[in-house]
């Protein structure tokens, strides 16, 4: 049919703040973890950007809760002439819902209700509408872009200013995702025909930025049947870079999605605020608890279970908590300890609670390390590092009589270190074409507050019937906004910048210290590497003066893909480019990217090119320094670049030998290259791959 531009089977996508923004520097000038590029005259961001008002931010997601006191348009310029987008009305959601904040308001049933047949909005939870009932959009539209709320808390937790990195820019809300599945098997809610359906309105509704916190779990497909992947492509042919989560499937390696190197995939990490509720057992031992909950025990001791201990008919599951494994003779009036996985984390607080048992001390796998993850329980409890559930558990193994108290939760801020990676956040390499570094960044994206919809509860169980106005959850779904925020910003100061250059811009600044001065860490205590968080941690202010940056047009992506296997064919089909290949195929490892990974499995000299662009204002001249990956000699050719003038670009060269005749081991080697100009400094991650 004339139109049809290329069939693919539509695949599944899954949904992948009041401190973070203080956290990365924005409020106050001075990210916790700021490095040279920090400039005084760019100390107040926000204002240098007027505060990302004339930028459209368009989110796909699964909808938005307009009464929330984010998405209010108070003291808000008028909407930009430019947008030609539109307010669906639908189910709950009238025009005038939407505002100088909310400008735009779609929604998508097509490729759901091909699968599962007309949409029975009753039945599902739902509404047949751009409102959202999950709370997701609403969460990551807020922490993009929420307007400025005084007094957020979530039960009092995290209490103070809640605001998006941009918040006097515009939302669009585009809704694909729906809620309560009948399948199943399935734990996703969007289809990518309904997310290209939504990309495709909202280029032409004139959106500046994409924040996009979906993606697809599992091995990745090749672009060319990637529905976010050409939906991207397209956006940034029109100069809109698209923000993606690079998923939760972490810490397992080659985990990622959002592999495309014209999108920018996002990790997520800590900020340095804790919920301290320390659980004390009965022999005196202190453990790290960490808790939401907003119920409260007696300040006494009471007995305590292993989960595992308390079985009918000694189900296994029992030890994880897992629904309907609990027997109330052995858990009434006990806190019990439940370790992780098998089941959500809410759903084992409901366990216990519809046991009777009085608590919850969720207890952290060996492979979860301190990676303290929190819900709004629905009675008392506690989250413990993995050594401390270790204790735990051998105290309640050696103690016919074991107790413990749970001391009621408080807000820390100021905690060290920060940031930490998160266990759960996607790794690399990437599993399509490890000649990209993947993800880009990393970015708050654990226990993150922000708006929340009052159509659905903090934990999101059916029988948990509360209802608040923010909410703290955590993934690199919620690591992607924030790095939206910035870019939104980064647009309003650089209208004519192109969306690699914003790319650049953000990666080439990050940090890779915490706010001890130290290597960043995962949470298992381990030095992270840039498989773990790209280029490193954003820093907003320092992103906003990044010197030199790393232009790649959409013609360039194109011989990238030739250099990838693909063919005209598929290449026009993904790029929508009237493009081919020469007969000389590019290599991928020269794709003008911010980063450099590249495999050394000949015992041979490797070289690969870049070119960078001088944005600052005045001549320069930057001298690079390199710290080399183990076992190999890097040298960069020319070692200084001179600039006349703004906008001048000049090309280098990276040649890799290795320093012995073979490597001493198979495996992956890390380092940085940097462009300084005795203010600022231009960094590059280094990946080696000697398998």
């Amino acid at each position: 049919m004339t139109g049809v531009v290329s069939v693919f089977e539509s695949k599944f996508l899954t949904l992948q703040t009041t401190r973070s923004w203080d956290f990365l520097g924005i409020d106050k000038g001075k990210p916790i973890n700021s490095g040279t590029n920090s400039q005084s005259h760019l100390d107040d961001l926000l204002i240098k950007a007027n505060f990302g008002q004339d930028v459209i931010i368009g989110l796909v997601d699964s909808g938005i809760w307009p009464e929330s006191p984010s998405f209010h348009d108070g003291s808000l310029p008028p909407i930009p002439t430019r947008w030609k987008g539109t307010c669906e009305v639908g189910d709950q959601f009238h025009a005038s819902q939407c505002n100088r904040k909310l400008i735009g308001a779609r929604y998508y049933t097509k490729g759901y209700e091909q699968q599962f047949g007309p949409i029975n909005a009753t039945a599902l939870g739902d509404y047949l509408s751009t409102r959202d009932v999950e709370g997701h959009g609403s969460h990551t539209s807020s922490t993009a872009a929420g307007n400025f709320v005084t007094n957020a808390s979530t039960y009092g937790f995290g209490d103070g200013i809640a605001r998006g990195g941009a918040p006097f820019a515009k939302i669009a809300m585009y809704k694909t995702c729906w809620r309560l599945l009948p399948n199943p098997e399935t734990n996703s809610t969007c289809t990518e025909a309904d997310l290209l359906a939504a990309m495709d309105d909202a280029i032409n509704d004139g959106v500046n930025i994409f924040s996009i916190s979906l993606g697809v779990s599992g091995p990745q497909p090749r672009f060319v049947e990637d529905g976010l992947a050409i939906g991207a492509f397209h956006a940034i042919a029109q100069g809109i870079p698209v923000i993606s989560a690079a998923g939760n499937d972490g810490p397992t390696p080659a985990t990622l999605s959002s592999v495309a190197p014209w999108m920018l995939a996002v990790a997520a990490s800590t900020i340095d605020r804790s919920f301290p509720s320390p659980v004390i057992l009965g022999n005196g031992t202190i453990l790290k608890g960490q808790s939401l909950s907003p119920y409260k025990l007696a300040d006494k001791f009471f007995p305590l279970i292993f989960g595992g201990d308390a079985a009918i008919d000694n189900n296994t599951d029992s030890s994880a908590c897992v629904a309907n494994t609990l027997d109330p003779k052995k858990v009434q009036g006990k806190i019990v300890l439940c370790m992780r996985g098998s089941s959500s984390r809410a759903d084992k607080a409901q366990e216990v609670l519809k046991a009777g048992g009085i608590a919850c001390i969720l207890g952290n796998l060996p492979t979860e390390g301190a990676d303290i993850v929190l819900d709004v329980y629905v009675l008392a409890g506690a989250a413990i590092n993995a050594d401390d559930t270790i204790i735990a558990q051998e105290y309640i193994s050696l103690n016919g009589n074991a107790q413990a108290k749970i001391v009621p939760a408080t807000t820390l801020v100021q905690t060290k270190p920060a940031p930490v990676i998160a266990g759960f956040s996607s790794r690399g390499p990437n599993s399509l074409n490890p000649e990209i570094l993947k993800p880009d960044i990393t970015a708050p994206g654990v226990n993150i507050l922000a708006a929340w919809t009052g159509g659905n509860s903090p934990t999101g169980l059916p029988s948990d019937h509360r209802r608040v106005a923010f909410n703290i959850i955590s993934g690199t779904s919620m690591a992607s906004p924030h790095v939206a925020g910035v870019a939104a910003l980064l647009k309003n100061i650089y209208p004519t910048w192109s969306p690699a250059a914003i790319k650049s811009a953000i990666m080439t600044t990050a940090s890779v210290v915490n706010n001890l001065n130290q290597s960043i860490t995962t949470t298992l205590g381990n030095k992270a590497n840039p498989f773990d968080f790209g280029s490193g941690h954003i820093n907003p202010i320092a992103a906003a003066d990044p010197g030199l940056v790393y232009e790649t047009s959409p013609k360039d992506y194109a011989l990238f893909l030739c250099g990838a296997g693909y063919s005209n064919s598929e290449i026009q089909l993904i790029t929508g480019l009237n493009f081919t290949c020469g007969k000389k195929v590019p290599s991928i490892s020269n794709l003008n990217y911010p980063s450099v990974s590249i495999n050394m499995n000949q015992n041979k000299p490797w070289t690969v090119t870049r070119k960078v662009t001088n944005v600052a204002s005045k001549a320069s001249t930057y001298n690079v320094t390199v710290q080399a990956p183990d076992g190999i000699l890097v040298e960069i050719v020319p070692t200084t670049l001179y600039f006349a003038a703004q906008g001048e670009s000049k090309s280098f060269t990276l040649k890799f030998n290795f320093t012995v005749s073979k490597p001493t081991k198979s495996g992956y080697l890390f380092g940085f290259y940097n462009w300084f100009d005795g203010i600022h400094v231009v960094q590059s991650p280094i990946v080696v791959s000697t398998i």
